[in-house]
């Protein structure tokens, strides 16, 4: 929810790019970031599984997840977009609320190709790879939830590897800071 909040932070630039904590970025964004944001409150990637069961505008997909959003804080704080979407959400009970208020109250938004917010199985050409909740169908139907940090899961529920590199020194820092004494007062 603090998303909802940064056009509040005067120190922000009128651009930022909003990743959530599960979020890992596997390529060079420099084009991405400072593209053209003109009359665009954010863009985004329409969510894998909100596309087909929630629906706001006209097109029959618009429902973008907000995982990772190119935002433009000029236009958000003239349009007033946050501050109406922490209203809303102070009013209604939603499933994932600043999510479903964003795309909702947005008259601006974009979207953009799913390797920029890549939310199921990573491609050759991914951007960012968010590790969203997905649905299992076998043996039944289930969700599986698995962060990035949670090395044993990604290997063994998801069954990938393409960060073994990174992960590795993750558990050699973690295993350090588990190992150092704490001071107390």
């Amino acid at each position: 929810m603090l998303r909802l909040y940064s056009d509040l932070v005067p120190q922000f630039s009128d651009r930022i790019l909003y990743l959530d904590a599960d979020v890992v970025c596997r390529r060079p964004f420099e084009a991405f970031y400072h593209q053209a944001l003109d009359n665009i409150d954010f863009l985004g990637v329409l969510d894998h599984y909100g596309r087909w069961f929630f629906h706001h505008q006209l097109r029959p997909f618009d429902y973008i997840n907000s995982g990772m959003l190119l935002m433009n804080l000029k236009q958000i704080r003239q349009d007033q977009l946050l501050a109406r979407c922490r209203a809303y959400c102070a009013k209604r009970p939603m499933i994932m609320p600043d999510q479903s208020a964003m795309n909702k109250l947005a008259k601006h938004k974009a979207f953009v190709a799913e390797k920029y917010n890549e939310q199921q199985d990573v491609q050759p050409d991914t951007v960012f790879q968010h590790f969203s909740t997905r649905w299992k169908f076998w043996p039944i139907i289930h969700t599986v939830s698995v962060k990035p940090w949670e090395v044993d899961k990604v290997h063994s529920q998801l069954n990938l590897h393409e960060y073994d590199d990174i992960l590795d020194e993750y558990q050699e820092i973690m295993a350090k800071l588990q190992a150092e004494p704490v001071l107390s007062k």
